[in-house]
Parts: structure tokens; C-alpha cells; sequence
């Protein structure tokens, strides 16, 4: 009887690791979308516009994008009342969901409590930041009074979280922080995405997602599966996470005419994804 319990206990643990293996992107909710400083070249509506031509829903926003649309003014969390509602109902009318907000960091306690009042109000889910480390508990304060995860990006060193064990180290005893992981700026740092996403694992909010075209600090985007970044390798490792949240489109070449190569990214990554 132990032996056969024991053959169906290993029949099912085949199978649940069989299944993580083979999770999709659907089944773990992976929100799939795009940076806006990707077209930083171009206004916060015809970024939007761009994003719903190749069938994507998600937008992460950055402060200094000038709206457009007849909307005056640029995407900072100061906006006035009637701005942020003109701006709500811009991404109504698009049909994509302004899930992420950044990189952005704030000046003061008054500044930080501005920026998570603006990420509740326009329903925000993460923040992604770059906050001095005198800030971390403010800040982990602060999200958790707004219920918005802010998650720490890494610039490339020689920036204050380029490192991963920093990102662990700040992330310790506040709950509400967890990490953006910038897997092109890793790579620009001299380190391996996959080996990051492993160290971070549980603790990543949202993902800046890119391909390279070389290991070094002066690389350039290019289009997901034809660059050194092992995008496979990385699907697959947060497929084994069972990574939910969000995963940002950033391509920062070719600024004027990007769409293209972002599109083929897309669609690679949609495909290797299911």
C-alpha cells in the first residue's frame, strides 16, 4: 500500500511540475504592455495609439510626456483635477489601462504623499522608483496607506539599486517594496538577467523587458530574440516563478520609428510565451 501511494504521489508532483513548466502567460496573468518612454518623441495619446496597433493594453506612464489630445500639459503626477479626469477618460477611450507609473521618485514627505495620492486616483498598481535610501520607510509607509506597490528599478551601476542584493537589502522588513527588474540595464551593468530574476524571486512587482544587441554598457535595444539577452530563458524563468504583474515594453533605439521592431518583440514574445 506505501509503495502505491507512493508511485501516485510521484505521478502527481510530475504533473503539478509539469504544469508550472508549461504555464502561459494567460494563465498567469502577465500584463503585458508598454513604457511610454519608449515614444518619448511623441505625445502620451499617440503613445497610447501606437500601443493599441499592435493589440496591447497596458501602459506604464512617465512624468514628462506632454499629453496631447487638446489635454494641456505633460503626465506629472501635479496635474490638475480636471486634467487627470480628461486623462482617465483618454485611456477609456483607447481601451488600455494605465497599470504602472514611472521612474519617478519624490523631493519631500509632501512630494511622496502628491505622487501615491496621483497613483490611487488614476488607479495605479505600481510605482517604480528609484527613492533615496533615507526615504524607504516613508515610502513603505506610504504605499501601504495608498495601497500601491512601489517597486525599486535598476538604473546601471553605478546607481544606488544597479544590484540586486541592494534591491533584497532595502526590501527587508517593508513589505510594501518589491523590485522592478530592468533586465537590459542588468545586462549594461555586466550582469546575467536570468541569474537577477532568480536572486529576486517573490519579490518582483513589474518588469522593464528588453533585448540587447551586445554585453556592454553602450548596447542598444533590438527587436526580442535577435539579441544576446536570452529572452527564452527569461519567459521561462518567470514562468517558474509564477510571476503575475506587470511587464513593460522598453525600447530605447531607433526612437522615431521603433514601432515596427516593437511589434515583432511582441509577437515573438506572445508566441514563446504560450
Amino acid at each position: 500500500m506505501k509503495k502505491v501511494f507512493s508511485i501516485i504521489l510521484s505521478v502527481l508532483m510530475t504533473q503539478a511540475v509539469f504544469a508550472q513548466q508549461n504555464s502561459t502567460a494567460k494563465d498567469l496573468d502577465w500584463k503585458l504592455g508598454v513604457q511610454a518612454y519608449t515614444f518619448k518623441n511623441f505625445t502620451f495619446t499617440e503613445a497610447l495609439e501606437k500601443i493599441k496597433s499592435i493589440d496591447l493594453n497596458y501602459v506604464e506612464a512617465f512624468p514628462g510626456q506632454t499629453i496631447g489630445n487638446g489635454i494641456e500639459g505633460t503626465m506629472h503626477y501635479e496635474m490638475e483635477a480636471n486634467t487627470r479626469q480628461q486623462v482617465k477618460q483618454l485611456l477609456e477611450s483607447k481601451g488600455i489601462e494605465l497599470v504602472a507609473y514611472g521612474v519617478v521618485s519624490g523631493k519631500n514627505e509632501q512630494d511622496w504623499r502628491n505622487l501615491f495620492e496621483f497613483a490611487k486616483e488614476m488607479g495605479v498598481k505600481v510605482i517604480n522608483s528609484e527613492p533615496a535610501q533615507e526615504d524607504l520607510d516613508l515610502v513603505n509607509k506610504l504605499a501601504g496607506e495608498y495601497g500601491v506597490t512601489v517597486g525599486l528599478h535598476n538604473h546601471p551601476k553605478p546607481s544606488t539599486y544597479w544590484h540586486p542584493d541592494t534591491v533584497l537589502e532595502a526590501m527587508k522588513g517593508r513589505e510594501n517594496i518589491r523590485a522592478c527588474a530592468d533586465v537590459g540595464h542588468w545586462i549594461r551593468s555586466g550582469m546575467n538577467p536570468v541569474e537577477n530574476l532568480k536572486k529576486l524571486e517573490g519579490h518582483i512587482a513589474s518588469v522593464h523587458f528588453k533585448d540587447l544587441n551586445e554585453n556592454s554598457s553602450e548596447a542598444h535595444d533590438v527587436p526580442w530574440g535577435t539579441g544576446i539577452s536570452d529572452v527564452q530563458a527569461m519567459v521561462n524563468e518567470l514562468k517558474r516563478q509564477d510571476f503575475e504583474g506587470v511587464i513593460s515594453v522598453e525600447y530605447e533605439h531607433n526612437w522615431d520609428s521603433s514601432l515596427p521592431e516593437i511589434e515583432k518583440s511582441v509577437n515573438y514574445f506572445k508566441r514563446i510565451s504560450e
